[in-house]
């Protein structure tokens, strides 16, 4: 029992690490082109993280200005598209919400996934948040698939699964997702690559050989 306990600690440490450099089953898959220089550890450009997280930081804060404490409401962005979880009070409010986040610079596809209902409780979004360190932890566990190519989200138990990955792979960590407890649905969010694409980012990504003569650079 020890063991089992303290490898899942472990697990979970991994997939939290992750976190930094990165939701049965209802796909919605956007399909996309895949973009150059990919990193190794994300998928994304440089250039592309530092805009997801400029426009997660500028449409909370309009949202904010807007709807004030009134709505819950999560902006979440790969590869600039922006996917809206949480809680408005009207169907005005998620309209206006995703007009919002439309308008802010460098979004180019939003997905509205906003419930038109009350806020959903601390002890909810608890629940949601140990979830999503679950899935994570899965997905390092299975060891067949990348881990960081996917940003998890998730929202009322429902697991919101985003990334640039073949289709292999979005099948994979669907699988995986669908098999973590107190999921009660896996909605897709990625955009599809090749596995030529695929081979031909690996390859690019590979690191030089490192010689005795030479020390090996340190990459940030």
């Amino acid at each position: 029992m020890k063991l089992t306990m303290n490898r899942t600690a472990c697990t979970l440490l991994a997939a939290a690490a992750l976190a930094a450099g990165l939701s049965a089953c209802a796909p919605l898959v956007v399909g996309g082109a895949m973009v150059g220089g990919l990193m190794a550890t994300d998928r994304r450009t440089t250039g592309t993280q530092v805009e997801d997280e400029g426009i997660e930081l500028r449409a909370a804060n309009r949202i904010r200005e807007v709807l004030g404490d009134r709505a819950h409401v999560n902006v979440t962005s790969f590869n600039r598209q922006a996917l809206l979880t949480g809680e408005v009070p009207t169907a005005q409010d998620r309209a206006t919400v995703e007009k919002i986040v439309t308008e802010v610079n460098n979004v180019r596809a939003v997905v509205n996934d906003l419930g038109v209902m009350p806020n959903s409780s601390l002890g909810q979004r608890s629940s949601d948040t140990l979830t999503t360190g679950k899935v994570r932890a899965s997905f390092v566990d299975a060891k067949d698939v990348f881990a960081s190519a996917y940003k998890v989200v998730t929202e009322r138990n429902v697991v919101y699964l985003m990334g640039l990955v073949t289709q292999r792979e979005a099948t994979r960590a669907t699988e995986i997702a669908r098999g973590v407890s107190g999921v009660s649905k896996v909605v897709r969010v990625f955009e599809m690559i090749t596995e030529d694409d695929l081979r031909r980012a690996s390859t690019t990504q590979s690191p030089a050989p490192v010689t005795t003569d030479q020390p090996a650079s340190k990459s940030n």
